[in-house]
């Protein structure tokens, strides 16, 4: 479950690379191109400017780089040519990236041209949400210490958590333990110690919290119809607290407030 210095420097290298793929998206005017051409762009991004592997392809018999899930979709948004992204929207694009045998794991919601304030106060809220969670993170800190945080943090500001995807310990395999719950007990779980690594990844919901998947047997959606947001990144615990390895360099100062 922990990971070897040597370990941790080459999952490092993977985030700092998954970070860069977020900066080329940033650079991006999101209205006018489908879902299928953002895949597209990340996939050549992370294959020919990188030399690594988007880690998703392939992956459970998924055929494509990203998630790219826009309103009301909570997750596992298939990339496709119907969906336009278009003025107002929110999409969320979870991506992951593999070098040199090790996996990094990411996702940001994004704001498409002029969004009403109830959408940007759903993505402001998310984002603090998630960041309530990375700052839980310490040795001898317990799991329901990052949900408690997430999960008090979105009941403040009137939104709900979904529970029915989590976090997960991630390495050599983009998935391993321990399941990272978004809502909990403070001092109940887990004891977190030096050497885990782990995705905090919080899906918040303007209504309700329940879902439902759709046909295509991917694609998660609020039942009412209500909008969704998500950020996460992969973070390492450390001697003295918390290292995240798929940090953005806008983000710096998140660790120090």
């Amino acid at each position: 479950m922990t990971k070897q210095p040597h370990e941790l420097a080459l999952m490092a290298e993977s985030g700092r690379l998954l970070a860069s793929v977020f900066g080329m998206l940033d650079g991006l005017s999101l209205a006018g191109m489908t879902t299928l051409d953002v895949d597209t762009l990340v996939e050549r991004f992370i294959i020919d400017d990188l030399h690594a592997r988007p880690a998703s392809k392939g992956q459970y018999d998924y055929g494509f780089v990203l998630n790219a899930s826009i309103n009301h979709v909570v997750c596992h948004g298939v990339p496709n040519t119907r969906d336009v992204l278009k003025d107002g929207d929110i999409v969320n694009f979870d991506i992951t990236l593999e070098k040199n045998g090790f996996i990094a794991d990411s996702s940001k919601t994004y704001l498409v041209g002029d969004v009403d304030l109830a959408a940007k106060r759903l993505v402001h809220t998310t984002y603090e949400a998630l960041w309530k969670g990375i700052r839980a993170v310490r040795p001898g800190a317990r799991l329901g210490d990052i949900g408690a945080a997430i999960e008090r943090h979105a009941k403040r500001n009137g939104c709900s958590v979904v529970r029915e995807y989590c976090g997960h310990g991630i390495g050599r395999e983009m998935h391993e333990e321990p399941q990272v719950l978004h809502f909990g007990a403070k001092g109940t779980g887990l004891k977190l110690v030096e050497g885990m690594v782990f995705t905090i990844e919080p899906m918040l919901n303007r209504g309700g919290r329940s879902v439902r998947t759709e046909a295509d047997g991917w694609t998660v959606v609020t039942r009412d119809g209500s909008l969704s947001a998500q950020f996460e990144h992969t973070v390492a615990v450390t001697k003295n607290g918390v290292a995240v390895l798929t940090l953005r360099p806008e983000e710096t100062a998140m660790l120090e407030t």
